[in-house]
């Protein structure tokens, strides 16, 4: 395989979209730790402290991604100015690990999005057991209520 100039930079463009994604998310998850703290200062329950802790949590792993992101990039930069020196063979193991670093990223988003949904399911537990459901479900409420409308005609 050939390996241009052109090929590392492909992984620019997918790091930048991961640091960006991240780096709202990790924005929104500090603002939630924020009032979390600001609610457990005003009235201390364990239920603030579990979810803190994981936040907390997400929080590295973001860190992680980003790092790894990050890794990422640089290495493919290495590899381009090793493309130019005329270094191939270097290059090609450093883009081989610009490629591992970045899967490395991506399996850790995947982890970091599993933990978030799973928060949610916790979440949204009051509400089924409130309502009565095994499990929430937006449109099935949605699609009930339509059917029945709060103003009789």
């Amino acid at each position: 395989m050939e390996l241009t100039i052109s090929t590392p930079a492909l992984l620019f463009s997918t790091v930048s979209l991961l640091m960006i994604a991240f780096t709202n998310r990790f924005l929104a998850i500090a603002s939630l730790i924020r009032d979390l703290h600001d609610k457990f200062r005003t009235n201390p329950e364990t239920v603030y402290v579990d979810q803190i802790k994981n936040l907390h949590r997400r929080l590295r792993l973001i860190r992680n991604i980003q790092i790894m992101a990050v890794l990422s990039l640089l290495v493919s930069a290495v590899c381009m100015a090793l493309i130019y020196w005329g270094k191939p063979l270097i290059a090609s193991y450093l883009f081989g690990l610009a490629l591992v670093l970045q899967i490395s990223a991506l399996v850790i988003s995947v982890l970091e999005i599993s933990i978030s949904i799973n928060a949610l399911q916790i979440e949204l537990s009051d509400m089924e057991k409130e309502l009565g459901h095994r499990r929430f479900d937006l449109f099935a409420l949605r699609s009930r209520s339509a059917a029945t409308p709060d103003t009789p005609e």
